[in-house]
């Protein structure tokens, strides 16, 4: 079994390529997000631990995140690897990660990094505008309204949401970068890290994904 990591702050386009990356290797994407509410949905045992978690306003604890993703790569789907995506999300995370995989006789074999300067992030995170009426989502640089400030179907007025000011972006991301680079630094220290450069194509940065996740044997 072969784990990677993949790693990138909010807006990096590390949902995008877990997907692809994992498609071209051959190996399911799992990101915990996805496995939570899979979970809920199921009303499975752990689901019904998570739930009661996250209706408290709570963080579910690691043991809860970690036994889902061990149930998952348990799968026969897995037995070849996976593509992690949106845990670790900082260094104890790794840690317990780490110690899991260790039990079940694996590891994390690369964790790889999407580098995108953060006013390339906030550029990307800020453009989405909403209209009025229906709710209608349009966004600057990827789909922008013909008229602006107008929505195209329905002829309401577009507003932006406070979440998605320029401002707040800044003030989220300054939060969250300081846990990713703990885990950058985690994985660093092992010897798995790997980065790309995120601003080049969708395609660009898959290739070189698949490059840095290749060209490191099993265990090395």
């Amino acid at each position: 079994m072969t784990v990677v990591v993949l790693l990138g702050a909010p807006g990096a386009g590390k949902g995008t390529q877990a997907a692809i990356l994992a498609e071209r290797l051959g190996v399911p994407h799992i990101a915990t997000g996805d496995l939570f509410r899979a979970a809920v949905r199921d009303d499975t045992a752990i689901g019904r631990e998570a739930a009661a978690y996250m209706s408290r306003g709570e963080l579910v604890p690691d043991t809860i995140t970690i036994g889902m993703l061990l149930e998952r790569l348990g799968r026969k789907d897995a037995a070849p690897g996976a593509v992690l995506d949106g845990f670790p999300r900082n260094r104890e995370q790794a840690g317990a990660l780490d110690g899991a995989l260790v039990a079940r006789g694996a590891q994390v074999d690369r964790a790889v990094l999407i580098e995108v300067p953060a006013d390339e992030l906030v550029r990307r995170l800020s453009g989405r505008w909403i209209c009025r009426k229906e709710g209608h989502v349009y966004h600057e640089r990827k789909h922008p309204p013909r008229k602006d400030g107008i929505c195209d179907i329905d002829g309401s007025a577009l507003y932006q949401r406070d979440d998605d000011r320029p401002e707040t972006i800044r003030a989220r991301l300054a939060q969250q970068l300081g846990a990713l680079g703990d885990v950058i630094a985690y994985y660093r220290d092992r010897g798995v890290l790997g980065s790309v450069d995120g601003t080049v194509s969708v395609p660009d940065v898959t290739a070189a994904l698949v490059a840095q996740v290749t060209a490191v044997p099993k265990g090395a």
